[in-house]
């Protein structure tokens, strides 16, 4: 079976078993015959871990995912060894996670062409991804507030790069933030063995240097990046996106002033403008559009009322206006337009458009049912090294639990998710 072909038909059942085949350890000895699924998941490691310059490390590589599939509970180092050996293996897990030298670029870039091979994403997605930690001395840990719980925390605060369709995501690349007391503290750096090259920068700026990090890649495809910039200054992260040419459709706040660049509507000329008044202003424009919506597997056809109108971003000093569209989304035609995004892919329809927004659900649902339980958050180490290999790895152990959702294996069911 191709991997295009099995990546397809693993599709909504975000729920189902990881493939997981026996690794190659005494303590758990391979099968006479592969598992439903096992070829993928061959097919999935070879492509992950065939950099490996050293036998020894493609093995723990394969011990490690294979420890993040099948370990209950949290996905530590040491739960994670106790599935292939106990102590002895967790010393050498350890060394290999947090004191090596491989570089986990590599890994995920191929983890991203894999996917693209077969997975068919439409969109990248930025998700922020806070990670409560209960001690202080984890890299990047601080106190900071969570928009999603509404309160304030202690510990690390990331963002991921997912490649996302309508059918499954999965998260390739990420970025760790490092807020000022890391920065600017050498002892700190020193002890979690932060690079030079990791220096000061916003919550946004993290957000958009992980989605350029990953157009860098080779022989990956650029998508249209979704991310939220609410909270920042969007006109840098747009203009930086720009740049590098990656298209965006970004969410942003009902009062970001914007104008009316259509000759033809209402509102043309009068200046910037709220979004949500100038969406107001043409109401009496919108349609309904169709999208599908996965929810535990069903897939159902939603529909929402929704328009879209030709704007530009007001510049300073005169510049020329850069176009965009205004989207918007209404929950309750009585209301105000629940949701407000930009964009700079000018041609797409409105429909088009908000398909794509929906895809930043489907990485939400997919994080809460598999992200989770593959150990994305549960990285026990200090290190920065340690934390973005652990990342990887899970991020690899997400991906091989959306394939085995195609097959029904039966091996633990919903192992992964602890």
């Amino acid at each position: 079976m191709s991997t295009s072909v099995a990546i397809k038909r693993g599709t909504a059942a975000v729920a189902g078993s990881p493939i997981v085949p026996r690794p190659r350890v005494r303590a758990v000895p391979r099968a006479a015959a592969p598992r439903p699924g096992e070829d993928l998941y061959t097919e999935l490691t070879s492509a992950l871990f065939s950099g490996f310059a050293r036998r020894d490390q493609r093995l723990k590589a394969e011990q490690y995912l294979h420890g993040l599939l099948t370990a209950q509970g949290r996905k530590s180092i040491r739960n994670i060894a106790a599935q292939i050996g106990g102590p002895a293996a967790e010393q050498s897990l350890h060394h290999f996670i947090s004191s090596s030298t491989w570089d986990w670029q590599p890994m995920r870039a191929s983890l991203g062409r894999f996917l693209e091979r077969g997975g068919h994403p439409q969109a990248w997605v930025v998700r922020p991804m806070p990670i409560p930690k209960a001690g202080e001395h984890s890299v990047g840990v601080d106190r900071r507030f969570d928009p999603e719980r509404g309160q304030v925390f202690q510990g690390q605060q990331a963002f991921g790069v997912w490649f996302a369709g309508e059918e499954l995501s999965a998260p390739v690349n990420w970025r760790l933030f490092l807020p000022d007391p890391w920065v600017k503290d050498r002892t700190r750096r020193d002890r979690a063995e932060v690079p030079d090259e990791a220096g000061e920068e916003t919550l946004e700026e993290c957000a958009v240097a992980a989605a350029l990090d990953t157009a860098r890649w080779t022989d990956v495809t650029r998508k249209p990046v979704l991310l939220d910039i609410r909270g920042g200054a969007g006109r840098s992260a747009l203009a930086r996106l720009a740049a590098a040419g990656v298209p965006v459709v970004a969410r942003i706040g009902a009062g970001s002033r914007l104008a009316i660049a259509d000759r033809s509507l209402p509102g043309f000329g009068a200046g910037p403008l709220p979004a949500a008044q100038i969406l107001e202003s043409l109401k009496g424009l919108r349609r309904p559009v169709s999208w599908v919506d996965t929810v535990g597997g069903a897939r159902t056809s939603r529909t929402s009322l929704a328009t879209a109108v030709r704007v530009a971003l007001p510049s300073p000093g005169g510049e020329r206006m850069r176009p965009l569209m205004l989207l918007g989304e209404w929950d309750d035609p009585r209301r105000g337009p629940a949701r407000v995004w930009i964009s700079d892919l000018t041609q797409a329809t409105v429909g088009s458009l908000l398909r794509l927004t929906k895809l930043a659900q489907r990485v939400d649902r997919d994080f809460a049912a598999i992200g989770e339980g593959a150990g994305l958050r549960d990285f026990v180490g200090r290190s920065y090294r340690g934390w973005h290999r652990h990342i990887t790895l899970a991020s690899a152990a997400h991906t091989a639990t959306v394939l085995g959702a195609a097959y029904g294996t039966g091996h633990g069911a919903r192992r992964a998710a602890g």
